[in-house]
């Protein structure tokens, strides 16, 4: 056993260990959809947390840079296609934007490695030391995580926990979030470490593992809200129009017939949903023929959600917007906005380095976080608007009021890559996180619908016009999720971190 583990060691030490980071953050990426090979998230960080225990702090944060290099240059690369197939960036400069961002969210697996080596780093054996790979390096990894989806806006893109979207781990999203089972992942790859390189902890580590795997099931078989009132039938319309020809004036007329005809042919459902800034369109243009459509939603006893553009005519200011017609009108404006495409930090400083990003309605301005849900057959819809629904905290905004979760997005700016299917594993987790029915409509796909448990109930063909219906169940009732959001998870994770800290600072200075 010993020459096995020495075997092993040898492996991870030196230029070999460098390259096994590397290669274990390209394998990341295949556990997200659309391949969902959800065991590789803890294989990739099983490799990763034992490659840092054989590190100095130095090469610790090389290794996780080379790490994040792998993950996201294989997860994210195709923010590239917006950039320059759309954004009509240089090719030059669009290829250096995407290696800069892959190398700024590589900087973030390198800071959890940095911190972990030098404050809690060293071996295999002692009971202190399993301490620090079982109670610090998940913890730490959580952390980062976290830090990494609020810093300048947040990016949580490919948190570990989405990958275990309807896998057993996923029954601890209604109790502790996605970051929740993101520190599950990370335990369970630290319990194999320990399978694998201390052999005196080898039986505790596997039942570790049974335990946890057991626990996240039996809280997955937790049904923590209820129905209310009558199910309701949806109709999802997927327009299919390309983004390139999107804003053309020549298509303006031609998609608002389209939506207008395939919400007229779905007229028996309860509620009809257009995508993200799906009429072509600001809503002081198109009030008239708002107004009929509404009249005719109201005959029919159906009602609608449109995504629009609105602007303040007194302000000049404008929005990315859900309008709700029927019995009732009222308006969403998106709240977080993405940086560098609907808005420029630091506009005064920056606004001359960015004019070659010439992307469509770019300087939106803020909805505001306390804007409510939007009333939808006779009901009530938490809405978020395109990245929105990547921030469980604040989807749960419109909880306990909201019975069920729309999401609108437009996707067409990613053509054919993940970013599609990973978007839609973000809003299925929003339906996981909340205990609410999830319903899903783009332009060009992926459009879905999900239950209150995240099971998926439909879904339309990617690049089609297609009117997708299904029913749904709202409900009512708080997860602890919903009620805490990410408190519970930051503090005890942080909790882990400074208790083991403070232990081993009492330990350096105790006198003989």
């Amino acid at each position: 056993m010993t020459s096995f583990i020495g075997r092993i060691t040898g492996v991870l030490t030196g230029w070999r260990g460098d390259v096994l980071a590397l290669l274990a953050g390209m394998l990341l990426p295949l556990a997200y959809a659309p391949l969902s090979w959800w065991p590789l998230a803890l294989l990739s960080l099983a490799v990763l947390f034992a490659i840092w225990l054989l590190s100095s702090a130095r090469r610790a944060a090389w290794r996780g840079w080379l790490f994040g290099l792998g993950c996201f240059g294989a997860g994210i690369s195709w923010v590239f296609i917006s950039i320059y197939y759309h954004g009509h960036v240089p090719l030059p400069l669009a290829i250096t934007l995407t290696v800069m961002l892959v190398m700024y969210m590589a900087a973030f697996p390198a800071l959890c490695g940095y911190l972990y080596a030098r404050f809690f780093g060293g071996g295999f054996s002692a009971n202190v030391t399993r301490l620090k790979l079982l109670l610090v390096l998940p913890a730490l990894w959580v952390l980062i995580e976290w830090l990494r989806g609020w810093l300048f806006t947040g990016f949580p893109w490919l948190a570990v926990g989405y990958s275990q979207v309807a896998a057993p781990l996923d029954g601890i999203a209604p109790l502790l979030g996605v970051y929740g089972v993101s520190w599950a992942v990370a335990l369970t790859a630290a319990l194999l470490v320990a399978v694998l390189l201390d052999a005196n902890a080898r039986r505790w580590a596997v039942a570790g593992v049974i335990g946890l795997w057991l626990s996240a099931w039996a809280l997955g078989e937790v049904v923590w809200t209820d129905k209310t009132g009558e199910p309701i039938d949806v109709a999802l319309l997927q327009g299919n129009i390309p983004q390139n020809i999107k804003w053309h004036p020549s298509m303006r007329l031609p998609t608002i017939d389209l939506y207008g005809n395939m919400t007229r042919d779905n007229w028996d459902a309860d509620l009809i949903i257009w995508p993200e800034s799906a009429f072509p369109a600001f809503y002081h243009e198109a009030e008239l023929y708002l107004e009929d459509l509404s009249l005719e939603a109201r005959e029919h006893e159906t009602d609608l959600l449109i995504g629009i553009l609105f602007q303040d005519l007194d302000s000049g200011r404008y929005y990315n917007t859900m309008l709700s017609l029927g019995q009732d009108q009222r308006m969403y404006h998106k709240d977080h906005l993405v940086p560098f495409t609907e808005y420029l930090p630091l506009k005064s400083l920056l606004g001359g380095l960015v004019e070659f990003m010439r992307v469509p309605m770019s300087d939106f301005s803020k909805g505001g976080p306390h804007q409510g849900p939007l009333p939808a057959a006779g009901q009530w819809a938490g809405m978020s608007i395109c990245f929105e629904d990547a921030f469980g905290e604040e989807v749960i905004r419109a909880l306990p009021k909201a019975t069920f979760l729309v999401n609108v997005s437009n996707d067409a700016w990613f053509n054919d890559s993940w970013a599609p299917p990973q978007h839609l594993q973000m809003a299925q987790m929003r339906a996981i996180e909340t205990g609410r029915p999830m319903l899903r409509t783009t332009n060009t796909g992926i459009s879905a619908v999900f239950d209150f448990d995240g099971r998926e109930i439909a879904r339309a063909p990617q690049f089609e016009d297609y009117a997708l219906r299904a029913t749904v169940q709202p409900r009512d009732g708080m997860t602890p999720y919903a009620y805490f959001a990410n408190i519970p998870v930051v503090v005890l994770t942080l909790a882990s971190v400074l208790w083991l800290g403070w232990r081993l600072r009492a330990q350096t200075i105790r006198p003989d």
